[in-house]
């Protein structure tokens, strides 16, 4: 159990490298393996998720080696090799899902198993479609891990439009449509974000995009790249959200990814009223740029289906946000949050139900009433559930209360930012200084 850090009554001050892009971090590890020559990775995200994925690939026969955050994957063109055991997947959804579709295709039969809380969680959304395309599992009666994937040397193509707004799920189509003899078409529900797309693309690839149409042409021949991870924005939403909140505040986060897929939170913090600015931007693959934001009065918004896909990670931060908002926020159509590492919308509600805001859970969202004052009501405990985003939002939150305030299970945050505590202390040690 840990004590959060609360009363911050000068703001958060200073300057802040998050760590690298957790899903980049992923797809990198992926894509070297399967490319010819090696690929160099630089601020790689060393987060328990992204450790799982070098780790699968290691017992496939991959060599990679790693000092922090550097990254050296030596390619395996000709395909992977049989694992000697089950591959573990820990609590990685993204690792799971994209290799369902990779090993699909592949020349071996394996089996994928996971934590308690990965084991909940729904594949079929995965399994189902890449069947279409000849690929053969063994899946359990809930349709969650444990998976046996019996690797099939001849896919088809696919042919594909997607019931879910999903990017695991469409990197999943396109990792098996890799490995057909043809092009593959997949319709995406609604815009999602698109790493997968754009480091196929600059490894060698051949996928072209036509409004929410994916083009996948079959048995590239793709070469090892250096690659550069910008820092994740799911992570630097987390102190974005502090310093909008907190009275004084003016943090800057270098070197943050901008991929337009993925910059939904910050339309939304301004639509908010928060003051940020965008600055030193670079293109590049993956666009980034620093983020300077300072505390400002927020008003409350409605977000509606066709906006959630680009803020699904930082929704939780929505809701507390919310919280302190002038007027009633809505957030509709994020029925995605239930299948997450934990059902977030009703995890959300809870938690900060215990600091005192109000909230009312929807099938598909939250309704939050704004301007509350936060502090622990019944009880000083608050809980991550297993879950790290839960976590970190509510160590946000605690810096809003005067009162004393514990996290149980503070260890889920190493699933994708193990340094978390450490940054966000560096922040209100620069808010509590002398100034």
């Amino acid at each position: 159990m840990k004590k959060l850090t609360t009363t911050i009554r000068r703001g958060l001050h200073g300057q802040l490298h998050v760590p690298g892009d957790k899903s980049i971090s992923h797809r990198s590890i992926i894509f070297g393996a399967i490319s010819s020559g090696v690929t160099e990775v630089n601020n790689f995200l060393p987060s328990e998720d992204c450790l799982t994925t070098i780790q699968a690939f290691r017992d496939m026969g991959v060599v990679i080696e790693r000092s922090s955050d550097h990254v050296r994957v030596h390619g395996t063109p000709n395909g992977l090799k049989l694992p000697r055991h089950p591959l573990n997947m820990g609590n990685s959804g993204t690792t799971t899902r994209l290799l369902l579709g990779l090993l699909s295709g592949q020349q071996f039969t394996t089996e994928l198993f996971g934590d308690a809380s990965l084991s909940r969680r729904p594949m079929r959304r995965v399994t189902e479609p890449l069947s279409q395309a000849g690929a053969r599992f063994q899946v359990g009666e809930k349709g969650t891990l444990p998976i046996t994937v019996f690797g099939q040397r001849n896919l088809k193509t696919l042919n594909y439009r997607l019931p879910v707004a999903s990017a695991q799920v469409k990197s999943a189509l396109i990792l098996a449509a890799l490995q057909t003899c043809g092009e593959s078409t997949i319709i995406e529900k609604l815009q999602t974000r698109d790493h997968t797309e754009r480091m196929l693309r600059a490894f060698g690839g051949e996928i072209y995009q036509h409004g929410r149409t994916i083009q996948v042409m079959g048995k590239p021949q793709l070469t090892g790249q250096n690659v550069t991870v910008p820092g994740d924005m799911s992570s630097a939403a987390f102190f974005l959200t502090a310093a909008a909140l907190l009275p004084g505040s003016e943090v800057t986060l270098k070197n943050v990814g901008l991929n337009p897929t993925r910059t939904g939170f910050l339309d939304v913090l301004k639509r908010m009223g928060a003051s940020v600015d965008v600055l030193n931007e670079k293109k590049q693959v993956e666009p980034s740029g620093d983020l300077r934001v300072r505390h400002a009065h927020l008003k409350a918004i409605h977000l509606s289906q066709e906006e959630i896909p680009s803020v699904i990670d930082e929704l939780p931060l929505v809701a507390l946000l919310a919280t302190q908002a002038k007027g009633t926020t809505t957030i509709t159509g994020a029925e995605e949050l239930r299948v997450k590492e934990t059902d977030r919308i009703a995890v959300v509600a809870e938690e900060l139900t215990k600091l005192g805001a109000r909230i009312e859970e929807l099938p598909d969202g939250l309704i939050i009433h704004g301007q509350t004052a936060l502090n622990p009501q019944m009880s000083d405990r608050v809980d991550t559930h297993g879950d790290h985003r839960i976590g970190m939002m509510l160590a946000v939150a605690a810096l809003l209360c005067d009162n004393s305030l514990y996290l149980e299970n503070e260890a889920a945050i190493n699933i994708s930012y193990p340094g978390f505590f450490d940054d966000l202390k560096q922040l209100c040690e620069e808010g509590t200084a002398e100034r």
